[in-house]
Formats: C-alpha cells, structure tokens, sequence
C-alpha cells in the first residue's frame, strides 16, 4: 500500500495506507470486476466523494435507473458496502472508488461521513469496539487473529503464485528464449493478469516489463534472459523469506507487492530538494521528490499521486530547503519517506557533497547488496565534464580518467543540452540517478551562481528533467 502522504490514524491507532493500482485490483473477486471497477477508478460517475481521518471512504456512484450507488469502504479492515445490487465483495463500485481515491486523492473532501454512510460505519466501528474489549474478533476470534488469518491466506496466495511463475520460467527457459517472440504480448499480460489474481502485483509488473522487451531492441535476449534470473531471485527469495535477514525479508515482501507504510524513526533535518519530476503509471501520475539532509546526510525519496492528465497535490520547489520531519519505510536500502510535520523556512543552500564518478558503481553496488532489484541509486557528482561520446554521451571526471555513460533514457531529453551549455567544458556538480543502464541527470549547480540567481555563491541549481 502507497502513502501519498501521512499516515492516517485507524481505529486500531495503526497508520491506513493508501493503495497502489494493482494492489486495489488485486481485490477483485474476478476479471470482470477489475475492468468494471477500473472504468469507474475517475471522478466521471462519483459525487458527494469524502473521506475522514479514520480511513472510511465514501461517494455516490451514476447508476443504471437514474439513483445513485452509495458506496462505503472502511479502509482500516477493509470492509466494504454498497446499495447495488452485485453480491460480489468488493463490488465494481467499491473497487472504482479505491481506485479513484489512489489516482485523484484531493477530490476527497475530508470530514464527517454523510448520514447515509456515518450509519453504516457506525455500526461496522461499534462492532469493532465490542469485539476489541470482550478480547475477540467480529466472528468471535481472538484479537488480531482476523487480521493474522488474511495475512496468511494472502501469503499463501502469493506463494502459489510465485510457485507457478517459476514453473513458467522453467518452460520459458526450456523452450527457448526465442519462442517468445513467436509467442507475442499476449503471453506475458496472461501470465501478469495470474499474479495479480494471486495478489502479487509486484510479481505483475515485472512480468510485464518482461513483454515489453520482447520484440523490441536487438539485445533482447540478453536482457530478457536477466530479467529472467531477477525474477527467479525474486520468486526464490519470497519462497524461502524466513531465512532471510529482517531488513532484506521487508525488502521482499514489498518487490513482491505487499503493503506497507511508514513506521520507521522520524528524522528532522533540513531537506534540501534536488530534483521533482512526474512519470505516467496506467491511470495515474507519480510524482517523485528527492531530498537531501543536509545534517544527516541522508538521501529521501517521496511519492505522491494524481489522476491521469492532472498533476499530484504535493510539490516542491527544486533548490530549496525545508526544516521537517521524515519517516522512513521498512525494507534494506529503502530511500522511501513519508513527509511529516515542517517547521518554517530555512535560508538557501548550494549543492550537496559530491562523490567521483570512478566512485560511482561502488556506491550502486553497496545499494544491490540490500535490494538486489534495485534499477538505480541516487548519486551527487563532483566536479564532472558532460562530453561526447562514439554512442552518446558521458560524465568524465575532471581530475581523473574515470567516466560514466548517460543513461539512454536521458539522451532525447534537452535536459542534456542544458547540462552541457551549464557546464561550457568546465567541471560541474550534478544529481541524477546511476544504475546499471547508466547516470540519468535530473539536477545541476551553476558554478557561477551567486546569491542574487537563488544560489548562495555555491551554485544556482538547474532542473535537467
């Protein structure tokens, strides 16, 4: 489960987070359900949308006869009802609001439930209340048992599934990395579609990532066939997670796709922003934040959402710094954070520290130890050379003759011709990240920015992304 921002609070004094897409999806009782509740997953059909701190959702859906669906989810469960007539569970309109609420969070209006919903949430919480203090559950279980059992059952879901990808794989490797060009896209989505029936909508997107190189460049096979073996490391390390070190075993289940939240110490720094940009994602639009502490010397990334064609609520201008409070998600390596409280303005700062790019691959490396699925790593580099190279271009360091190839993804972008103009042939700081397809820039410093030019004689920084 995504958090776009902080946690709130469930009747259990949990955090309830906020869903991904697929693992909303992952929910549906069937294929026909996951279509019909990805049409309504917009604001197009819904009214009266709200939310309140305790993590109920509610909202009136178009129905046929002209009256409205009222639709409710308790998000703390999740438990879900809806006036129409599927029995079904959740329903397409249960699903459609989860999803809207992932892809548009700011149409929730936050507040007291409508009457319509506040009785039924009422009546679900009163029975929580009760089950809580006489020590069982809503079915006469022992507290928290409820909760470990659907744990299970999803665990167990997801083991099936990884067993049967692996059994896939094995044929796929058996037959022949070239069948599966015979074999088209259509392969890989039935496969993916597979994984998300078994709740693994981390296992599905790397399935797919598998159809899309099928078919596409001439080192495809020898990118599929890595693919491959990270996804047999993965389905491996699922499968045999209780021997693994805690940190590598959180780093799993979330590869995998299971839910989790920020629950880690909070950090108050101050946090500079060294890159913001927005990536499409099915139906909604991520937003990716990086910052610096400058006191911690930690990198962090934050996440947030919005609706297709609309950009997410939470932004940062690029340069700046920030005194605030960051709480860290479980897992090795893990850079995620949730924002959390902030404390006024801080004054301008330049750049971070930068490492050589000779140092570069040894930092990415020591990154691959705790996630071993890890594509890229933040890194600030220190008085480099954008230049020309025979297929593309390159950051060489200015005092010593090490270099590191730009990422293919950053070659169409004019981001790379303003990092060149910035630079003139001079040595410049730049912060992107660095992976095994190469350095992507997203941020540079003028190294003649002054103060005036939003710098403070270390550098004004320049957006590359």
């Amino acid at each position: 489960m995504l958090l776009s921002h902080g946690g709130e609070p469930s009747p259990t004094g949990g955090p309830v987070a906020r869903w991904s897409v697929e693992q909303v999806l992952a929910l549906a009782p069937d294929e026909a359900s996951r279509e019909a509740g990805g049409r309504l997953g917009a604001a197009g059909p819904w009214t009266g949308a709200g939310c309140d701190a305790a993590g109920a959702l509610w909202g009136l859906c178009e129905g046929g006869g002209g009256t409205p669906y009222r639709t409710v989810v308790d998000t703390a469960g999740p438990a879900f009802s809806c006036s129409c007539p599927s029995r079904k569970s959740p329903c397409e309109h249960a699903l459609g609001l989860l999803l809207f609420r992932v892809s548009d969070d700011a149409a929730f209006r936050p507040g007291e439930p409508a009457d319509w919903a506040a009785a039924w949430i009422e009546a679900r919480r009163g029975r929580v209340a009760e089950a809580r203090a006489t020590g069982g559950g809503l079915a006469g279980e022992p507290a928290g048992a409820a909760a470990r059992k659907r744990a299970e059952r999803r665990a167990e879901r997801v083991t099936g599934g990884a067993q049967e990808l692996e059994q896939r794989l094995a044929d796929l490797l058996r037959g022949g990395l070239a069948a599966t060009d015979r074999s088209g896209y259509g392969l890989w989505e039935e496969t993916a579609a597979r994984m998300v029936d078994a709740q693994a909508p981390g296992l599905a997107a790397r399935v797919r990532e598998l159809g899309a190189i099928t078919g596409s460049a001439a080192d495809r096979p020898v990118r599929l066939l890595e693919e491959c073996g990270l996804l047999h490391l993965l389905n491996t390390a699922w499968l045999g997670r209780e021997r693994l070190p805690e940190p590598l075993a959180a780093t799993v289940r979330t590869r995998v796709g299971l839910p989790s939240s920020a629950e880690g110490v909070p950090v108050r720094d101050h946090w500079l922003v060294l890159a913001q940009y927005d990536t499409p994602d099915g139906r909604i639009v991520t937003r990716r934040i990086w910052l610096y502490g400058r006191e911690s010397g930690r990198t962090a990334l934050l996440l947030s959402f919005g609706a297709a064609g609309r950009s997410p609520a939470q932004a940062l201008p690029v340069g700046t710094t920030i005194d605030a409070e960051l709480t860290p998600y479980p897992g090795g390596g893990q850079l995620r954070a949730e924002l959390g409280e902030r404390f006024g303005g801080v004054p301008p700062a330049g750049p971070p520290p930068g490492i050589t790019a000779a140092a570069a691959p040894a930092v990415y490396g020591d990154a691959l130890r705790k996630d071993p699925w890890l594509d890229a790593c933040p890194v600030t580099l220190g008085g480099v050379i954008p230049v020309p190279a025979e297929d593309g271009w390159q950051v060489a360091d200015a005092c010593a003759d090490a270099a590191l190839p730009i990422a293919p993804a950053a070659l169409s972008r004019p981001g790379l011709w303003k990092l060149g103009a910035l630079s003139g042939g001079g040595p410049v700081t730049v912060f992107g990240e660095f992976g095994h397809r190469g350095f992507d820039p997203f941020a540079a410093w003028d190294p003649d920015g002054t103060e005036e030019d939003g710098g403070t004689g270390g550098g004004a920084v320049v957006q590359l992304i």
